[in-house]
């Protein structure tokens, strides 16, 4: 259920209802807004709602029928914008992720961070741990491509997003990492949900190949219980019986996460067409049909390419697709971020990382 209050209940009155809600074994979820505050309860229903409304500062009880609570749109009717040193996800900039699949040298990583942020994106992504199907192909350089990873970002002034493969690299992500990203394998991989919903960074979660939008958001749902709410969703396409492309994107879903779910929806074209040239036509569906970002693959080099260069996007092209995303941002009432060096970027000066060898 949902707590109302008044826009003019007190502090006191606010406790003594969480307290309420705490001895009939809820967990309780805080969320305020400019015009009321909103007390989240989770857990099996046990009654009490006659004994709450008649508290003082309670407005109104809402009964959410949902299997998930702090996903839903009841429980943050104004959205959730998430803030990342600067850069916000959510709000009214469509922000634009990029970079190769995997982090292959310091050199490459170099070369694409400067390149992408030259174009306006404001997050580099790269896997420095790669899920692969094959056991031969190639599984990423680990830790010392994270470190790659940082440096290059803090150099040209991005953000970093990686894929987390297990909860023991917890540790390493947090200092190397702005947005730990869960892939399509691991969305109910409940033992690695419930531990990055302890942890106070935001986490991007994509959509698992097979499923429903209900299983996405209570996947959302297994990180938001633990207490971390700044949870992005990701649509990265579906399998289907088609064999056109490598997956089906289901642009369908922004609409309907938007107006399940209070969460960030972003898209990913790359691993959705498996094409450099569809990636970049279904970006640009994916901004006017209201996502909050993409996530997308660019590639300097991609015939030589460790990890699905084929799908990869070429600098050059990129450059030319930030300047349409602008003009599709601009007729939905949305912004795409200038290019780096016309911007004041506000993420902080670059730290220096110790690189160690690999």
């Amino acid at each position: 259920m949902i707590v109302v209050m008044e826009d003019v209940a007190t502090e006191e009155q606010i406790a003594l209802v969480m307290g309420g809600l705490v001895r009939l074994n809820y967990q309780v979820h805080c969320s305020r807004g400019s015009n009321c505050t909103l007390l989240g309860a989770v857990g099996e229903y046990s009654g009490g709602g006659d004994e709450l409304r008649t508290m003082g500062g309670v407005k109104e009880i809402v009964y959410i029928s949902s299997t998930y609570k702090l996903a839903s749109r009841h429980f943050r009717p104004q959205g959730t914008k998430i803030n990342v040193r600067g850069v916000v996800i959510g709000g009214s900039e469509a922000v634009v992720m990029a970079g190769p699949c995997a982090v292959e040298s310091l050199d490459q990583i170099n070369r694409i961070a400067e390149s992408v942020s030259s174009s306006g994106a404001r997050v580099l992504r790269g896997g420095a741990f790669k899920p692969r199907s094959s056991p031969y192909s190639f599984q990423g350089l680990g830790e010392i491509g994270l470190r790659y990873l940082r440096q290059a970002a803090d150099r040209y002034g991005l953000l970093v997003v990686s894929e987390i493969m297990e909860p023991c690299q917890i540790p390493l992500f947090m200092s190397q990492v702005d947005i730990l990203q869960v892939g399509a394998r691991n969305m109910q991989n409940f033992n690695l949900l419930r531990e990055l919903g302890r942890i106070g960074k935001p986490v991007l979660l994509k959509r698992g190949l097979s499923a429903t939008l209900e299983e996405t958001l209570l996947a959302a749902e297994y990180i938001m219980s633990g207490g971390n709410h700044e949870v992005i969703l990701c649509e990265r396409g579906i399998r289907t019986f088609d064999t056109a492309s490598r997956s089906t994107l289901d642009l369908s879903a922004i609409p309907a996460l938007k107006s399940l779910s209070h969460l960030p929806v972003i898209v990913d074209p790359s691993h959705a067409t498996g094409k450099p040239d569809r990636a970049m036509i279904m970006a640009q569906a994916a901004v006017a049909a209201g996502a909050d970002g993409i996530l997308i693959e660019v590639h300097d080099q991609p015939g030589a390419a460790l990890c699905d260069g084929a799908q990869a996007v070429l600098p050059g092209e990129f450059d030319k697709l930030m300047a349409r995303l602008r003009l599709i941002a601009m007729a939905v009432d949305r912004s795409i971020a200038e290019p780096f060096y016309s911007r004041n970027h506000s993420i902080g000066s670059p730290r220096q990382l110790e690189i160690v060898a690999a």
